[in-house]
């Protein structure tokens, strides 16, 4: 990769991971866990697989990830992050944070995967009453659902469905996240399209308070 010949920490940093979708190979790494070649092309919608492999071959050569071989039955290559890929989990936490502010919008174009509820999830909810009983909220874009599940545990987003959730919003990805900031009223959010159907009172104890919420307060900058 070319590099910018800067003496300068933030050069060398984009050296190694400023080209364009390497950071977002280390977002599936960080929110997938261990990969397959395949679980990254699923999860990076528009990347070319030659480009992913060029990076992936990057990576590993700069110490950001390392490979596994994995014998049958399973027969496959896992793609790990190292000591130092894990160590840029703060970076993402703090550009995730900073690029809430464009997410009040949703383009026609913008792909969507359900493990990226994930990280805005841990930014917007607290529950209030870990002490109370374990609460399941399905989140149900059209494609790619997930589920939030609440105990004395903490909050868990994962991929998928449960059967008879507590609480289940159906609608765009932008209208879920919008609702589960407090960007949106319940009121709101129907008008513009969501669907809440279930005990729609539990967003009361899992929405953080507005005040302590300044994540929320820049999705509506």
């Amino acid at each position: 990769m070319k590099s910018y010949n800067h003496y300068c920490t933030v050069a060398k940093a984009l050296d190694a991971v400023g080209d364009r979708w390497t950071l977002l190979i280390i977002r599936e790494l960080v929110s997938q866990g261990p990969c397959r070649y395949t679980d990254l092309m699923s999860g990076l919608p528009g990347i070319a697989t030659n480009l992913l492999a060029d990076r992936l071959a990057f990576l590993e050569e700069s110490g950001i990830v390392w490979r596994e071989p994995v014998p049958p039955p399973v027969a496959a290559t896992l793609y790990h992050l190292t000591d130092a890929g894990e160590d840029l989990k703060p970076v993402l936490d703090a550009l995730g944070t900073w690029g809430v502010r464009f997410m009040s919008k949703s383009h026609e174009t913008d792909q969507f995967r359900s493990h990226w509820f994930k990280r805005p999830v841990s930014m917007f909810l607290k529950d209030r009453a870990p002490d109370g009983p374990p609460v399941s909220i399905q989140l149900s874009p059209e494609d790619y659902p997930a589920v939030i599940e609440a105990s004395r545990d903490g909050i868990r987003t994962r991929p998928g469905r449960v059967e008879s959730p507590d609480l289940e919003l159906a609608g765009p990805p932008h209208l879920i996240l919008a609702t589960l900031s407090g960007r949106l009223s319940v009121k709101e959010a129907k008008a513009t399209g969501l669907t809440l159907t279930g005990r729609v009172a539990l967003l009361n104890r899992l929405r953080r308070d507005r005040a302590e919420a300044s994540v929320a307060n820049a999705v509506g900058a």
